[in-house]
């Protein structure tokens, strides 16, 4: 499977809780990396709340490719997890996991209002967490001579590139994160700014966080 260049999850774990004709509907977000750990956070929410009327769920995660899974866990077939499902696919989340434990609370909202209450439910919880757009970047590994060394850092910042910090030996080693696609920039710069003796190696590729 090729490697999307962005996707987008939650910036973090997320509870919130509320209250529909006196049910009480607790949410659980979290970003996961697998579909193992997104079942992992299932089990340990269901236990949790083992007392629960129902704990039903949905996820997608990019895990060689992307699944996705969603459970009613009791209630009326396509009412609770389709929903939730539903709400992450929406707003194009990957890596996502979410929870929705219920609570009877005497009152039976029909077919119609438990779709509503699990969306909102879902929802609600996707606001609270945030959400991080992951990019594709790929290391790059620069080393120049101590003259060269103001001219590159300063191209570099402009580029506004995420650059460690530079480490020094007989010459001055950048290390630089650039999107995916974008390694080109980089490397003429280098050679204009070195006059070719600048070495340039292409490092491994790796998501990093952009918040919104």
């Amino acid at each position: 499977m090729k490697l999307p260049t962005v996707y987008s999850t939650v910036k973090e774990y997320k509870e919130t809780e509320i209250l529909i004709q006196k049910s009480r509907f607790i949410t659980y977000v979290n970003r996961v990396e697998s579909e193992k750990e997104a079942v992992r956070f299932i089990q340990n929410i269901s236990r949790r709340h083992w007392d629960a009327t129902h704990n039903c769920y949905a996820y997608q995660v990019m895990d060689g490719q992307i699944a996705q899974k969603s459970s009613d866990d009791g209630e009326p077939a396509g009412t609770a997890g389709r929903p939730i499902l539903e709400v992450l696919k929406n707003r194009d989340l990957i890596n996502t996991v979410i929870v929705v434990t219920r609570y009877f609370g005497g009152i039976k909202l029909g077919a119609g209002g438990l779709i509503r209450a699990y969306s909102q439910s879902a929802s609600t919880g996707l606001d609270a967490a945030g959400i991080l757009d992951w990019v594709l970047h790929r290391m790059i590994r620069i080393t120049v001579n101590y003259s060269a060394m103001g001219k590159v850092e300063y191209e570099l910042r402009s580029m506004n590139v995420d650059m460690e910090q530079p480490k020094f030996s007989d010459k001055v080693h950048f290390t630089v994160w650039v999107p995916d696609g974008k390694e080109s920039t980089v490397t003429e710069m280098v050679a204009e700014q070195t006059g070719g003796r600048g070495e340039v190696i292409l490092g491994q590729k790796e998501y990093r966080p952009i918040p919104r």
